[in-house]
């Protein structure tokens, strides 16, 4: 078959245009399983895609370079057009390309696969010039739009409650009807702090040359942010790269990963994760093929890995990941509108340069800057800790996690963001404010030993910004949470300090809120 790169290499008309959007890089999808001369397949890379939000330059090389090497080898068997970002044809518009393609074909139908991200939905559901078909994208576990099978009731939409039906359902880490071990969750022996002088293993990196890319967005003159090496660019674009990737982890990380995911340390970036979410989220590895890889390495080597380490990586895929595409797709559009806190400050700038004396928002920030990663614990418990308990406006907090992050699709970032790290939408995700003051990041972390801030101290000259600010957000938000179950303790412990030393706390926190570009 063939691969086209402009409208003017086509020459034959086609019955049928199918839509391949970057994020749905699925090899193993039905479509690919039988050539057939009178369809179309077509793929953008378009402005539209690098406007909604700033993005992390290693993002949009990572999803461009992917997106081609897929491009090339579906069209071994099939027609495929591929327009690039700076060919004339381009229209830099989703439906605007569509529209010229089709006309140019004299297609009478429009197939996609269901896109994972809303605004996409809502663009391809709006076309009534031609018929359409939309199908699925054949990747998850779960439909899209089925939250309600699994909380029928919608009382408390507990992940656990989620996760636990899935294990029933896919027979994953289950014997019979009760769970391999007995227990449904290992997560109280994966928190463990890294010890002292551990020696890390290398992470695998590969050294693709997307410098043809990187020169395209140049001279297009895209705008982005952070580092790259775009002639040894380290993250996998093809499928072999990404199972090359997953293998390192299996044999070299797995391990360890369980009992070390809630680590942090300046002494590597990677640590013991897998980092195949960019893979995963792009569809270049399945969800079921990762999963069972993983089992499969466990029973093989159960000295090795042990029941928490394989049951804590099946929880963050089959459970987590399943778990938040339904939140997205329930609660959309209304969702990324939510602010139950009605926090309203901006976005320190130091988000952008990793410019601030707090070392752990500095390593986590400028780690991100670098490689366009972080692990869940740094975005959850660092950088989204302190902007919710420094109450920034969540648009921008949700803003730079998307642009930030090369695993970072809508459908995935916007629950973790809005729900989980910024309890901005009122507790349908999480059931309490993930929030701490220093002593959880000094308890999980080597950052506060040089840190510029002392640590334990609560108020006063050099006191840890995160310590008084904890307290302010317990405090402002009481009428919010003190009934909380979850946040009982931590009220009754607020309550027991005096009165001065309440206000002594207090004032600190506004000092540092008022000051948050000096931190």
């Amino acid at each position: 078959m063939t691969y086209f790169n402009a409208l003017n290499d086509l020459s034959k008309q086609y019955d049928e245009v199918r839509l391949v959007l970057g994020d749905q890089l699925h090899a193993g999808h039905s479509w690919w399983q039988t050539p057939c001369s009178n369809i179309l397949y077509v793929m953008f890379e378009m402005q539209q895609e690098l406007d909604y939000v700033k993005h992390h330059r290693q993002k949009i090389l990572a999803f461009f370079a992917a997106m081609r090497n897929f491009a090339k080898a579906i069209s071994h068997k099939h027609d495929m057009l591929y327009i690039a970002l700076d060919n004339s044809d381009n229209q830099q518009d989703l439906i605007a390309n569509l529209k010229a393609v089709i006309h140019k074909v004299k297609a009478t139908k429009l197939t996609y696969q269901e896109p994972d991200e809303y605004r996409l939905n809502q663009q391809l559901a709006g076309i009534d010039w031609i018929e359409r078909e939309c199908v699925g994208s054949e990747h998850f576990f779960t439909q899209r739009n089925n939250l309600k099978r699994y909380f029928p009731k919608q009382k408390s939409l507990l992940m656990e409650t989620f996760y636990r039906q899935l294990r029933q359902d896919t027979g994953y880490l289950m014997n019979g009807n009760k769970p391999m071990g007995d227990r449904w969750n290992f997560d109280s022996e994966n928190r463990k702090k890294l010890p002292k002088n551990h020696s890390l293993p290398t992470p695998l990196c590969f050294a693709n040359d997307v410098a043809d890319i990187e020169e395209m967005l140049t001279k297009q003159k895209v705008t982005t942010f952070g580092t790259v090496d775009a002639k040894r660019f380290l993250w996998p674009v093809n499928r072999q790269q990404a199972i090359e990737l997953f293998e390192y982890f299996l044999e070299h990380l797995f391990p360890h990963f369980g009992t070390f995911q809630d680590a942090m340390t300046e002494s590597g970036w990677s640590l013991y994760h897998s980092r195949i979410s960019f893979a995963l989220n792009s569809k270049i590895l399945s969800p079921q093929y990762v999963i069972e890889r993983a089992i499969e390495r466990y029973k093989a080597d159960s000295e090795q890995i042990t029941l928490p380490q394989v049951e804590g990586f099946v929880r963050q895929i089959l459970g987590w990941r399943e778990y938040v595409r339904l939140i997205y797709w329930h609660y959309m559009p209304a969702y990324a509108d939510k602010n139950e806190l009605a926090h309203t400050r901006d976005l320190p700038s130091f988000f952008w340069n990793a410019k601030t004396k707090m070392r752990c928002v500095s390593h986590a920030i400028q780690q991100s800057l670098d490689y366009a990663y972080a692990h869940h614990i740094q975005r959850l418990m660092i950088t989204g800790n302190f902007a919710l308990l420094a109450g920034i406006e969540p648009q921008q907090v949700d803003a730079w996690y998307l642009g930030i992050y090369i695993d970072a699709i809508e459908w995935v970032e916007l629950p973790n963001t809005r729900g989980m790290s910024q309890f901005a939408d009122g507790g349908i995700l999480a059931t309490k404010p993930y929030v701490s003051g220093g002593n959880y990041i000094h308890k999980m972390s080597h950052y506060c030993a040089e840190c510029h801030y002392n640590v334990a101290k609560k108020h006063g000259e050099n006191s840890c910004p995160f310590n008084s600010l904890y307290w302010h957000f317990i405090d402002r938000h009481r009428e919010r949470f003190e009934h909380n179950h979850r946040m009982r303790m931590m009220y009754a412990q607020w309550n027991k300090r005096s009165e001065e030393e309440r206000q002594a706390i207090l004032t600190q926190a506004e000092y540092y809120l008022t000051n948050l570009e000096e931190l």
